[in-house]
């Protein structure tokens, strides 16, 4: 049911936890599956230094934030807004079509901690 890929994020997720003093912070969740996720990023000079994540969810949820957070490090802010539910199932090697939605999460999240940073700088 689950690739390999998808097994080993579920059961050794990377970048698990907060980052205090976080330059942004994106939640969202899906009210249909209770799946809720979580992102925090550090920003320097236009770049995602850091990123962490908490998720509530199943083993697809947990596994597509760990992918996230593992492609996201060291990405400029603009690289990281190109990163969708589609490319994080893909480098997964795929999810059931029923877990699609996990994917459309982790980027929903990270999009969103990535906004929730340019509306801090604003400030």
């Amino acid at each position: 049911m689950y690739s390999e890929k998808v097994m080993n994020h579920f059961l050794h997720p990377k970048n698990v936890g907060e980052i205090e003093n976080a330059d942004g912070i994106g939640t969202v969740g899906n009210p249909v599956c209770g799946d809720v996720m979580t992102f925090y990023i550090k920003v320097d000079n236009n770049r995602i230094v850091d990123v962490k994540f908490k998720t509530f969810g199943c083993a697809a949820a947990i596994a597509v934030s760990s992918m996230v957070s593992e492609m996201v490090k060291g990405k400029t802010l603009d690289e990281a807004l190109k990163i969708t539910n589609k490319t994080v199932a893909e480098e997964l090697g795929g999810l059931p079509p029923q877990k699609l939605h996990c994917s459309n999460l982790g980027a929903d999240a990270l999009h969103r901690a990535i906004e929730n940073y340019w509306e801090r700088q604003k400030a």
